[in-house]
């Protein structure tokens, strides 16, 4: 900030003023007297914190110009993905999470702490302090839509934490997912004020993307793409440990006196749930009982140890989703290794951010770093649904089987490969419902504590005595940011880089850090995901299922359902932890104040039009996407987002390659995609090859049957979708040099996209591989010379 830097006589100070003369700018700041500022916010007094005196004459000098309270804290926030309030052992759950353990030790956990229901909107709310509909991230960013509150673009009137406390004198840092950034601005070219170099993070480490692979993620160094290492021992969540523990160290041999923040969000446990096997071995045998029995496991422990009050009920499995009882003797190895490697992969991710929290205390930080480990974006995911290795089968709303995914892990190893590279296995929705134990629903349900109550642990050994007694206060994930702003002083700034600033809608936990026993000061909070929605206030919650079930996603959507006919449910916490007591056949008068009143609070924040969320099943060729209908590539053309590439293989197409082949050619003209769904062409000693991978469970293939002879040749594949209807057949027609050579027809499309984070790539293919006939040889580059690759939408 200029006026901390420049003395009002110095020659600098001239230059200044006379810059900001030609600017039509004041040359002083204005002040809290003259109605606001022009700095980037207000500075506060400072505030006292307790824990050791800063006795650095340099450092407490620096830390006044950045108006923080001396020792200001460094903040470490590490959220977990995907996993529920009865999924860590820490609170008597079937996944062994030491390090959570052992933060809770040192310091406090929340039983009552609610998250959205679903991942962008979490992230957008836990870094701002606002309600995600508010800032247009009312649904994930995949899903944007032009409605105010699903736009999936988080305003610069909604500043985040870091872009705080960057301009008072943090040094921030973000590792992991990301998940905030619209779909279509995450090529090479930006735009990058909305990646998280743009919103206050000074260093980035991690995917933009829901998901990734964990074995070939698509990486990106602040606004630079990067590859991971071709090295059978990488894994992701290990990269991201390993990046954030560098960084650690350049903060202490750079910039020692300043504090830090911290955001570590590893891509666990979201599916595909990738880890290695001697991690998965660990759980051999633990699931064999079936999440009937891990359900009523989990609970009893959970009343035994008081995590939940005693009084608490266990609600019943809903009539849609299948009982252990259900699944045959020949299906159960498939099921329980899938949640052997979810329960692998969690654990391998609690372990490296142990390594985290470990090297903080190494360098001698822990005592004053205040931490909050954020066990969950929101519930456990059904949308493995009936057990799966392709899981954006869900998202696309492709109906598939058992079988189908039996026999096609057969062909890539059985089920010893789940959990490796040639998969995205996730697992049946009926461990999502055991992992949110002991309430109903999973993620996506906005309207029970199964989909947005998670476990929070807060450890600040300087200043947090530690208590085993659980917080049940109600809070939100919107509540971080103002308690962070609440322990240093900081009023949420008023304007920001000229953008006036959205109210903050958390307050501050920061009052029952020590008082496990206060008077809770949120009243009120509203949810809305997918339809689902409920009202939180002074201790009753009215809630409404919605139209759409997770577990079902592959079923058709109801095109007939109105949300003015839903029947609302109401229930009072106070007396009910679970959600298990409807009494809106009794508190009528209650139940029509809170619905009346959650559309007064759905209008404030944007949520119309109610279930905006559902509009791409039933519009998918309204997904985001570019407007382009013609691109011409080269071999520079890698890392091309699907959702700002072409939409081949699920759109009509021609697609003209002139190329440069040597004899006996090999590799990729341009593939779209990776293993768990894409298309590919390329060159297999010489003959050319059409692969479309239909989610791993169908594949259609055309192989030109004599070799293309040396020289220079144009390669046309010709697609023509049969209808335009989600899930239409496909014509694909291969020529080379005008003539044809094969021909396929895919018996049905991708609908949506193929994964969430493969690229469009031409003569390679980066990344996990579209073919598997290939992946011992990716990234398969051409071996001969691409002079363009011309795409043309029909």
């Amino acid at each position: 900030m200029w006026r901390d830097i420049v003395s009002p006589t110095s020659a600098a100070s001239v230059v200044v003023a006379g810059f900001l003369s030609i600017l039509g700018l004041p040359s002083q700041p204005a002040t809290a007297a003259d109605g606001g500022s022009v700095l980037p916010f207000q500075p506060t007094p400072s505030a006292s914190i307790a824990g050791p005196t800063l006795k650095d004459s340099v450092h407490q000098r620096r830390v006044d110009e950045r108006h923080l309270p001396a020792n200001a804290p460094n903040i470490l926030i590490v959220l977990m993905d995907d996993v529920g309030f009865g999924v860590a052992d820490t609170f008597d759950g079937f996944v062994h999470t030491p390090t959570l353990s052992r933060l809770a030790a040192e310091g406090i956990s929340y039983n009552t702490f609610n998250t959205t229901a679903i991942c962008s909107p979490t992230r957008a709310a836990l870094l701002t302090g606002r309600n995600a509909h508010r800032i247009g991230s009312g649904t994930i960013a995949e899903r944007a839509l032009d409605w105010d509150g699903y736009v999936g673009v988080i305003p610069k009137t909604a500043t985040t934490v870091a872009e705080v406390l960057k301009d008072y004198g943090y040094n921030t840092a973000a590792f992991g997912k990301w998940h905030n950034t619209p779909a279509t601005e995450t090529t090479a070219m930006g735009p990058f004020d909305r990646w998280p170099t743009g919103y206050g993070f000074e260093y980035f480490y991690g995917f933009l993307a829901g998901e990734t692979s964990q074995w070939e993620p698509r990486l990106v160094e602040n606004t630079s793409l990067v590859e991971p290492p071709n090295d059978p021992k990488y894994h992701l969540t290990t990269d991201l440990a390993d990046h954030a523990i560098t960084w650690l160290h350049k903060h202490q041999a750079y910039a020692p006196d300043k504090p830090f923040l911290m955001y570590w969000a590893p891509g666990a446990s979201h599916g595909p749930h990738h880890i290695f096997p001697e991690w998965a071995d660990r759980y051999k045998g633990k699931f064999d009982g079936g999440w009937d029995a891990l359900r009523g496991e989990v609970f009893a422990r959970q009343k035994a140890s008081g995590w939940t009050p005693a009084n608490t009920k266990l609600t019943p499995r809903p009539d849609s989703l299948a009982a252990w009882d259900d699944i045959s003797e020949s299906e159960r190895p498939f099921q329980t290794r899938l949640m052997e490697v979810f329960a692998g992969f969690t654990e391998h991710a609690d372990f490296e951010a142990g390594r985290v929290v470990d090297e903080i205390d190494k360098l001698g930080l822990r005592d004053n770093t205040l931490i909050f480990y954020i066990f969950g974006d929101n519930g456990s995911s059904a949308e493995g649904q009936a057990g799966t290795i392709s899981e954006l089968l869900a998202q696309n709303g492709i109906p598939n089987t058992i079988d189908q995914h039996l026999k096609s892990m057969d062909k890539l190893g059985g089920i010893k490969a789940l959990g490796g590279p040639d998969m995205d296995n996730m697992y049946h929705a009926g461990w999502a419902w055991a992992g949110s134990t002991p309430f109903q629903a999973t993620k996506l349900v906005a309207s029970y504590f199964g989909g947005t109550r998670n476990p929070l642990v807060v450890s600040w050994p300087s200043t947090i005595a530690p208590d085993k007694r659980p917080r049940s206060q109600f809070h939100h994930v919107n509540d971080i940011v103002p308690t962070i702003y609440d322990v240093l002083g900081i009023k949420p700034p008023l304007e920001v880089n000229g953008q006036k600033q959205d109210p903050i809608d958390g307050v501050s936990m920061a009052y029952s850090f020590n008082d496990a026993t206060a008077a809770g000061t949120k009243a009120e909070q509203y949810f809305e995901n997918n339809g689902s929605r409920a009202l939180y206030k002074d201790g009753w919650i009215a809630s409404v299922f919605g139209p759409f079930v997770p577990w079902q996603a592959s079923r058709p959507f109801n095109k007939d359902w109105d949300p003015d006919k839903d029947t609302w449910a109401l229930y009072d916490l106070r007396r009910g932890f679970s959600q298990d007591d409807d009494l809106a056949a009794v508190e009528t008068d209650r139940l029509a104040a809170m619905k009346a009143r959650f559309l007064e609070v759905a209008k404030d924040n944007k949520v119309f039009p109610i279930g905006a969320g559902n509009w791409l099943r039933l519009h998918p060729e309204d997904r985001i996407k570019t407007p382009y209908k013609r691109w011409s590539f080269d071999s520079d053309t890698t890392r091309m987002p699907e959702f700002t590439a072409p939409g081949l293989g699920r759109e009509s197409s021609i697609v003209t390659v002139d190329a440069e082949f040597g004899e006996n050619a090999n590799g990729v003209l341009y593939a779209l995609g990776g293993a768990s769904g894409g298309l590919t062409v390329y060159m297999d000693d010489g003959h050319l090859v059409y692969e479309y991978n239909m989610m791993i469970i169908e594949n259609y293939q055309a192989r030109g049957p004599d070799r293309i002879l040396h020289g220079k040749h144009r390669i046309e594949i010709d697609t023509t979708l049969q209808s335009p209807k989600p899930l239409s057949a496909a014509d694909v027609l291969l020529k080379v040099d005008g003539k044809e050579v094969a021909r396929t027809t895919v018996a049905r499309t991708v609908p949506a996209a193929f994964s969430a984070s493969e690229t469009f790539d031409v003569g390679t293919d980066l990344g996990s591989p579209v073919s598997h006939a290939y992946a011992e040889r990716r990234p398969f580059k051409f071996d001969g010379k691409i002079d363009a690759v011309k795409v043309d939408m029909k």
